[in-house]
Formats: C-alpha cells, sequence, structure tokens
C-alpha cells in the first residue's frame, strides 16, 4: 500500500456519521472515512450477525470489542478477539464475518 496525498489529520469517531448495512441476519453500522483511495472504518456488528456475501476486497482488520468468525470460502475459520487483527489482499480469498454476540472492528482497506 503506498499512502499519499493525506496531511496529518485526527477522526473523532463519536462524530462520524453512522451508516446502517443489514446482513443475512443482523445489521453492520460503519462509520466511514474516506482519504483517496484508502476507506477506513469503525464497523459494530449486532448480535447474530452474518454477511450477505463473500467479500473479495483486501482489508486489514482489527478487533476492539467482542468476538468475530471470519470463514474463508475454502471452509477455514478463524476467530478474532479484542487485540487481534488480519489482513488479506485484493482478490487474495473470499471471506465473510458472522458473530454470535456482536462486534467492534477497525478497518483499513
Amino acid at each position: 500500500m503506498h499512502i499519499s496525498d493525506i496531511p496529518f489529520g485526527i477522526t473523532e469517531w463519536a462524530g462520524v456519521e453512522r451508516t446502517e448495512h443489514r446482513g443475512e441476519t443482523g445489521t453492520a453500522w460503519w462509520q466511514t472515512r474516506q482519504f483517496g483511495p484508502i476507506r477506513v472504518r469503525m464497523v459494530e456488528y449486532s448480535a447474530a450477525y452474518l454477511a450477505d456475501h463473500w467479500c473479495g476486497k483486501g482489508h486489514i482488520l482489527l478487533c476492539l470489542e467482542g468476538e468475530l468468525e471470519s470463514e474463508l470460502a475454502d471452509g477455514r475459520k478463524f476467530i478474532l478477539t479484542p487485540g487481534v487483527s488480519y489482513q488479506v489482499a485484493d482478490s487474495a480469498e473470499a471471506h465473510r464475518s458472522s458473530t454470535r454476540g456482536g462486534a467492534k472492528l477497525f478497518i483499513v482497506d
């Protein structure tokens, strides 16, 4: 990743608008900042959330609260708990997220 043309700045996440995104079950709320081609998000998943699609986009994702299960299209599953992150490249391995009790994440993509 090459980051350019972004001056130093801070984000007060409490002031960033939340948008609602329905999953196959449950809901995700995104707070999003866009810096050129780089999207930075704080995402909160409700309990019983299951993504409604397999994602092929690359991400760097850090679990802040709760527990998130990331399932890969080949059947592998990974559990993220607070302080655990994952990274995956664009078009590398399709994945989808779910959570039983809810989770809060910080995502860069």
